[in-house]
């Protein structure tokens, strides 16, 4: 069953995401498993936008110490940076 709010999960507010919405391109972490035509028709029907192009990353963990000697990695995602059409946004912040 398709449900678009389990497929995008957050959008991603970092200094590089607010600078490319100048550019109309927004990026948001998605489930692992979503493949680029669920997640435009997802982002289409939560924001009620016409989504041009998508792009998928696969960001991997990066690796953390804690404590002193023990290490292990944050967990991996999968990122999506999502193009609209001219003269439209999505309300991010």
């Amino acid at each position: 069953m398709f449900n678009p709010f389990n497929i995008i999960k957050y959008p991603l507010v970092t200094e590089k995401a607010t600078a490319a919405e100048k550019e109309n391109k927004y990026m948001f972490a998605v489930d692992k498993k979503a493949r680029k035509t669920q997640i435009k028709m997802a982002i289409e029907q939560i924001y009620k936008v016409n989504v041009v192009s998508v792009a998928v990353i696969n960001m991997p963990g990066k690796k953390r110490r804690y404590r002193l000697s023990q290490e292990g990695y944050r967990p991996s995602y999968k990122k999506a940076i999502v193009t609209l059409k001219e003269g439209e946004k999505i309300a991010v912040t």
